[in-house]
């Protein structure tokens, strides 16, 4: 006897996506929606002429817009010309510039006369000083570029001489700048020495090494500064007294004789 085992059934099969379609249907879907939000921008325009054809570039609509304005026209026939006499006509329409506008744009048609357009002597005296300023003639600006030549030339000449004179009192400056070099190393070393003789001055008094800057060091210093003024002044009495000595010698011999 045969047995017949049941067929298994097989699981439906999911279809798989790519990652190809799925990019494309993004893209569908953000150019749909896309081109939904710039028909609903644009549907207000009454004549489809003025919206160019989408373009599809890369999954992306682009959507532009045209405008092609009528051009400007004159209105010969029936001019606007503003009531100057008129409270309501603005104030820049009662200007001569806007007279001048009106006549070149309308001509006799403006009922402006074209003799009340000419500047006035006074600003045509303006206009003239400002030409001679900011546009003068060839022989003002060859003249002006030869005085500023001979500006510069002088200038040059001048500096020449400075440095010319500087250079001469080089030598002394030199010698001058080397003693006080040496005269500020010498004073250096002196107080050097003096302050080494300070301080051993107050080791013997006090027994001890101080501080240059406590008050019994100063006190020292300021002692032996007045003992050091009084001997300088006993030196000039002395020698005072020497040079009178010295002179009165000689008067004395002469009365004896």
């Amino acid at each position: 006897m045969v047995h017949f085992s049941k067929a298994r059934k097989r699981p439906p099969i999911k279809p798989t996506l790519r990652t190809s379609d799925v990019t494309i249907r993004s893209s569908t879907k953000m150019a749909a929606s896309l081109l939904s939000r710039r028909v609903a921008i644009f549907h207000a325009v009454p004549s489809p002429k003025s919206l160019a054809p989408a373009i599809f570039s890369g999954g992306v609509v682009q959507q532009i817009a045209k405008y092609n304005p009528k051009p400007l026209r004159f209105n010969l026939k029936d001019p606007y010309i503003p009531d100057k006499g008129s409270e309501k006509t603005l104030e820049w329409q009662k200007t001569a510039k806007y007279d001048r506008k009106l006549f070149g744009r309308y001509g006799s048609a403006s009922g402006i006369d074209p003799a009340t357009l000419w500047p006035s002597s006074a600003q045509l005296d303006a206009i003239v000083a400002e030409e001679k300023e900011w546009h003068p003639p060839l022989e003002d600006m060859l003249k002006n570029i030869a005085a500023k030549e001979r500006e510069l030339d002088e200038k040059r000449r001048e500096r020449e001489k400075l440095i010319a004179a500087n250079m001469a009192k080089m030598p002394k400056m030199v010698a001058d700048w080397r003693r006080e070099k040496k005269e500020a190393k010498q004073k250096q070393k002196e107080d050097k020495a003096r302050r080494e003789w300070l301080l051993a001055e107050a080791r013997e008094r006090f027994g001890h090494t101080l501080d240059p800057r406590s008050p019994k060091f100063q006190e020292m210093v300021s002692e032996i500064e007045k003992e050091e003024k009084k001997k300088r002044k006993l030196l000039k009495r002395r020698k005072k007294d020497e040079e009178q000595g010295m002179t009165t010698t000689p008067s004395a011999s002469a009365a004896a004789s």
